[in-house]
């Protein structure tokens, strides 16, 4: 039963368009929740305007328990659905330590990040020793000639870094 008051931080897909409604939804039912966004600032007919735009479309991240997932489509009526692991037997859950690079990148640096298919080469493991990003993790990668560390959600998106110089970085056995 402990297991069932566990924690997790599971992965939601909703329809596009809609992502902003289920966030408020969560928020205002006291659910930790987090939406990859950037602020930009765009041309309208009343002028220039600082809008929020999407990093992934159609997905919301929920840090909850199990039965609270479950209650969060049984009961609230929430358009969701959980994006399921490998066997598809069970809703995938993201470690916690994924996820706090995942946040912790994009809110560090959304202008020196791009966000990444998810079918990216799998490279070395390495660990930032230097600069604002000490201590990240990730799988180092060459993208358009410059090392970069990609944060990878297993199955759901990756996020890379501005470039990184090789003697920033150590490689995790």
């Amino acid at each position: 039963m402990a297991e069932e008051k566990k924690m997790h931080w599971y992965v939601a897909y909703t329809r596009v368009n809609q992502e902003f409604l289920i966030k408020k939804k969560l928020d205002e039912l006291g659910i930790e929740n987090f939406l990859p966004r950037e602020e930009q600032v765009r041309d309208t007919p009343l002028g220039r305007k600082m809008i929020q735009v999407l990093l992934i479309h159609g997905m919301i991240f929920i840090h909850a328990d199990k039965t609270t997932s479950f209650s969060l489509i049984n009961e609230y009526s929430l358009n969701i659905v959980y994006l399921k692991d490998v066997e598809g037997r069970h809703s995938l859950i993201v470690p916690d330590k994924q996820m706090e690079d995942f946040m912790f990148l994009l809110d560090f640096s959304p202008d020196g990040i791009e966000v990444l298919n998810k079918d990216l080469k799998r490279g070395d493991q390495v660990r930032v020793i230097k600069g604002p990003l000490q201590g990240l993790t990730g799988e180092l990668v060459r993208l358009r000639g410059h090392k970069r560390v990609v944060i990878r959600l297993d199955g759901v998106a990756s996020i890379a870094t501005s470039y990184i110089p090789g003697s920033f970085l150590e490689k995790i056995e």
